[in-house]
């Protein structure tokens, strides 16, 4: 069904349940993936304090952004799906936007990424990738939600 599955990951749990989502779907269907990580820069600078040296803090999140990509690529491996690879870096720009546009560049037709399922406040101050590329995707988007936690039964 599915030739083309863009998957963005971040090292998250919800990103990969995302990304082992878009696995179970390229198994079944013969799918390619490409993976892709992007580096906000504007993250960076906005929150910068003078802790750490701005240029450590960006190549500390660089060298994460690798090992996501190093590991997402190992699990698509070992789960018997080939999957290509990119790290971006953006400053200024939503990270959405990136996604929506190398959705478009790869001729991507699916596009699978976790979502934190944030509401109210939360949401309203951090915003959601996940709903702007729900909006702007000229491609389906599958959004794969983390589990709510289970709550324990009163005795």
């Amino acid at each position: 069904m599915y030739q083309r599955i863009l998957v963005p990951i971040d090292g998250s749990h919800t990103a990969t349940l995302g990304l082992q989502e878009a696995i179970r779907i390229a198994k079944a269907d013969g799918t390619k993936l490409r993976l892709i990580s992007v580096v906000d820069e504007f993250v960076v600078a906005q929150n910068f304090e003078g802790v750490m040296n701005a240029g450590d803090l960006l190549d500390a999140l660089r060298d994460s952004g690798k090992k996501t990509i190093a590991k997402g690529v190992a699990l698509a491996n070992k789960n018997g799906v080939a999957a290509e690879s990119a790290l971006y870096e953006t400053m200024g720009h939503r990270v959405a936007d990136l996604i929506t546009r190398e959705a478009k560049k790869w001729k991507a037709d699916l596009i699978v990424m976790g979502t934190h399922g944030r509401r109210g406040w939360s949401r309203m101050v951090l915003g959601s990738d996940a709903e702007m590329v729900l909006r702007d995707a000229t491609v389906p988007v599958l959004l794969v939600r983390t589990p709510a936690p289970r709550k324990r039964a009163k005795k």
